[in-house]
């Protein structure tokens, strides 16, 4: 079995503390007693946790951004399992062009899109509604679960399905006895990445909300315009911890490795 060396361990470490970095001294920060932003050095204080849930604007922006990433990952997944289905199994005219369909917001900018939806939404009169807001997202999201369930799709080992089919089950059956578990960490690993996608989304959100369904990254935004203090640092350790938070409960019931990297 073959290791890394120290140059290459070294290396490896120098990267993840660059990446992680930022991350920590802006969960250090969230825990400053001050009215700057600035380390704790001496006691650390909670005070900016409480003042998030006393801001008036903050916990509705939360909640619209738990609906809005909830629905965009769940709608998401109902469209790309049954298009990665088609795409991997059959072949019919356009299929290629479907595939490219459906993974083309990955190469378009946000920015573009956001201002693209924007000018859609102006001419059909759906400005500032959620409903609309929850298309946006499911389109710019949809690609990361296709991804990962045409892999799924891919690596699987389809005697099971011929079998039930030749003992006479339907497709449904077989799909949704068969075909869907062994899909399944692909499935949830599509719904979480398109989950936080959604939820952390800025770029295209800023053009397309409404004072009434603004998102909790886009409030952020706001805030920072207006000043800066320790409350956007707390802010931002409770979205790094409940991302941890949901990453540590897939990896407990599905593995990230199976999700994400595909091992057995």
């Amino acid at each position: 079995m073959h290791r890394n060396g120290p140059v290459a361990l070294l290396f490896h470490g120098l990267v993840v503390a660059f990446v992680l970095a930022p991350l920590v001294v802006v969960c250090l920060v969230a825990f400053t007693p001050e009215n700057t932003l600035s380390i704790p050095t001496t006691n650390f204080s909670l005070r900016w946790f409480e003042a998030i849930f006393k801001h008036p604007d903050f916990v509705p922006s939360f909640y619209n951004s738990l609906w809005l990433a909830t629905l965009a990952a769940t709608i998401s997944v109902l469209l790309a399992v049954p298009a990665a289905l088609a795409i991997d199994r059959y072949q019919f005219p356009g299929r290629d062009a479907l595939n490219g369909l459906f993974l083309s917001p990955l190469i378009i900018p946000h920015l573009v899109l956001g201002v693209a939806f924007l000018r859609l939404f102006a001419l059909i009169g759906a400005t500032g509604s959620f409903a609309w807001l929850v298309l946006s997202h499911v389109i710019i999201v949809t690609p990361y679960v296709m991804r990962l369930v045409m892999a799924s799709f891919t690596g699987m080992d389809r005697s099971a399905e011929q079998a039930a089919m030749t003992l006479g089950a339907s497709h449904m059956t077989v799909f949704r006895r068969i075909t869907a578990p062994m899909i399944l960490p692909g499935i949830t690993g599509g719904w979480l990445l398109a989950f936080i996608n959604s939820f952390d989304e800025l770029t295209m959100s800023i053009f397309v909300t409404s004072p009434q369904t603004v998102t909790l990254p886009v409030r952020m935004y706001m805030y920072a315009t207006e000043s800066i203090d320790p409350m956007m640092a707390a802010v931002s350790a409770l979205m790094i911890a409940l991302t941890a938070g949901a990453m540590l409960v897939i990896d407990r019931a599905f593995g990230l490795d199976k999700i994400l990297v595909g091992e057995k």
